[in-house]
């Protein structure tokens, strides 16, 4: 069962902070030092300085995790930070353009979430985790006791009952408007904390049989809750069910939201350095047996192209100077390179490029070609047409995105798809409400 609770969340005091879109930030994974300086121009009380620190010359008992402890704190102590005189849940709801022009509002809730492990089937991952952010994570819990950052989980609603439960809440109510001014300026983002008891309760009530939750975005911060809850079990054995470590920030979209939009991630390859790399002509030489490949003499070509794609056959858009779409003639490839994994896992466009294209053509071992040296991944195409044309990569891949279906298929299957196979946009912004994991939820 999916176990959500009202809380007394920590947000930004208005009296203190007039304009919210000053102090949001996009989450820690999002950031770069780009963008992270960005963030620390904008505001003194940005919340990247306790989320996602700048690195400074460690001395003893200061480092980035003992100053967010400090930033935090401090800003509660001044008032800059508060937590709400009540227990409640929270909505957002995001207005954005996606790439051909539509306009879409996506509707989420914010609660605590009983975090549970995978093995019990009621929040599952999709995508694989790595060990450096999730110290990362523990080590910032450990020094804040709190959840800053959103884990961003998808539940079934086939009939979004639970948005349509929202509906007059949020037309009765003002939001907090707020938008993220670094990474995703475009978005625009409204909140509202719902201090309805009967429609948390009804919300509470329609989530609590779910099963089956996807994590979105946040596998590493679900891994962190995880490990977190098990340290405080062992220092606290007598402590409640209700104890506050045994949650976690979650933000809740449903499966059927109509703004649920997922972009592709496109691969940007420099294998020409690598040792027995094919690239250029020999490349599409090389996947002739395999694929289908069609010579376009343009971007729009190719592009009207890959759109046609279906899911028997992955299609994928090729550019090293010039244009191509390859498209897989059979999924008994896929099966043969890749016989542990369920057809879901081998049908995936991200699975077929990597197995099929960048190991066993061009020859980049999963050690040395799917890494920052080697591959980078991209939302922005425009970025990696411009990186071949400029010499500094010898070829873009542009994806199709993954769908639902296939993010669903993989999960029930237990499967865990390839790394950057999913983009959700837009993300879930940090600052606009954290949660405290000491004391009893609710408290």
């Amino acid at each position: 069962m999916a176990i959500i609770r009202s809380f007394r969340g920590i947000r930004y005091n208005p009296r203190k902070v007039t304009d919210l879109s000053q102090v949001v930030a996009q989450p820690y994974d999002r950031i770069g030092k780009t963008q992270q300086a960005a963030y620390y121009q904008q505001h003194p009380n940005n919340i990247v300085r306790i989320d996602y620190g700048q690195s400074e010359p460690d001395e003893p008992n200061n480092n980035v995790y003992t100053r967010a402890r400090e930033y935090a704190q401090a800003w509660l102590a001044e008032g800059v930070l508060s937590r709400d005189d009540h227990a409640v849940l929270y909505a957002l709801e995001q207005t954005f353009a996606t790439p051909d022009g539509q306009t879409r509002t996506r509707r989420a809730f914010t609660a605590a979430l009983q975090v549970t492990p995978f093995e019990e089937g009621v929040i599952l991952p999709h995508e694989r985790t790595f060990s450096g952010p999730k110290s990362d994570r523990l080590n910032l819990t450990r020094a804040t006791q709190t959840a800053w950052g959103h884990i961003f989980i998808l539940y079934p609603d086939s009939e979004n009952r639970i948005n349509t439960l929202l509906q007059p809440y949020l037309e009765r109510h003002d939001p907090v408007p707020a938008r993220e001014l670094v990474i995703e300026p475009a978005v625009e983002q409204r909140f509202w904390a719902v201090d309805d008891a009967a429609l948390i309760e009804a919300i509470t009530a329609e989530m609590q049989p779910k099963r089956n939750l996807v994590i979105a975005d946040g596998h590493h911060r679900y891994e962190t809750a995880l490990n977190y809850r098990a340290e405080m079990r062992d220092q606290h054995p007598n402590a409640p069910a209700a104890a506050a470590f045994n949650f976690t920030l979650a933000t809740f979209v449903s499966m059927s939201d109509p703004g649920l939009v997922i972009l592709p991630t496109h691969r940007l390859v420099r294998g020409a350095n690598v040792p027995g790399t094919v690239t250029g002509a020999a490349l599409l030489a090389g996947l002739a047996d395999g694929f289908e490949v069609a010579r376009c003499g343009s971007r729009a070509a190719m592009e009207a192209l890959l759109r046609q794609a279906t899911p028997e056959h992955p299609r994928f858009g090729f550019y090293d100077g010039s244009f191509a779409t390859l498209t897989l003639r059979t999924l008994e490839a896929m099966a043969q390179l890749a016989p542990e994994h369920v057809p879901a896992w081998r049908a995936l466009d991200v699975a077929v490029l990597h197995k099929m294209v960048l190991e066993r053509v061009m020859g980049l071992s999963t050690s040395s070609g799917h890494d920052a040296d080697h591959v980078s991944y991209l939302r922005d195409v425009n970025a990696g047409y411009a990186a071949v044309d400029q010499g500094e990569a010898d070829c873009l891949f542009v994806l199709n995105a993954t769908r639902m279906e296939q993010v669903n298929a993989c999960t029930q299957a237990g499967e865990k798809m390839p790394q950057k196979s999913t983009d959700f946009y837009p993300k879930m912004i940090g600052g606009l409400v954290a949660l405290s994991l000491t004391g009893k939820i609710g408290e």
